[in-house]
């Protein structure tokens, strides 16, 4: 009876080594994933603001939108014909940031938004690329987002250009 006993408990400590060295393997891939993500975030510079050129089309839209408000949520929205972008009032106090103001339009023949990591790594990042080749980055709340799903149903240009279909 005890040799059964003990050849219980160590079926049990086998199948419990088993299955942590399946969730080691897991978190190992986990954190390989994110690390992958993390390189490919710096190496398409969606870590950076904007390009840098604050004289560039981006720069000088960057300078505009936030010299309407100071508060850091902003909302983007894509139409087929415009980027539109949203702010809260210039003074900010309770509920206020709910009542967001249009601060931007621009015509698609000006921009575009891009998600260089589409069908690579999930990200909360994209790109908005105006015609002088300027950019800046939006981080947005989700990786996820209403504009990456519909990003990844449209018909691809290239690898990352989004097509915009009146």
């Amino acid at each position: 009876m005890s040799a059964l006993l003990a050849l219980l408990a160590s079926s049990e400590d086998l199948a419990e080594w088993l299955l942590s060295s399946k969730a080691r393997a897991r978190a190992r891939a986990r954190a390989l994933d994110d690390e992958e993500r993390k390189k490919a975030i710096k190496t398409h510079a969606l870590d950076q603001l904007f390009d840098g050129d604050c004289t560039a089309a981006a720069g000088q839209f960057l300078l505009r939108w936030y010299g309407h408000s100071s508060h850091p949520k902003r909302l983007l929205v894509l139409t087929p014909d415009r980027i539109v972008l949203a702010a809260p009032p210039k003074r900010v106090s309770v509920r206020q940031t709910e009542r967001m103001v249009v601060v931007a339009e621009v015509p698609v023949s000006d921009a575009r938004v891009e998600d260089p990591l589409i069908g690579l790594h999930p990200s909360d990042r994209l790109r908005v690329v105006f015609s002088d080749a300027s950019w800046l980055t939006v981080v947005t709340d989700e990786e996820r987002s209403e504009i990456h799903k519909y990003m990844m149903r449209l018909p691809r240009l290239g690898a990352t250009e989004a097509q915009y279909v009146s």
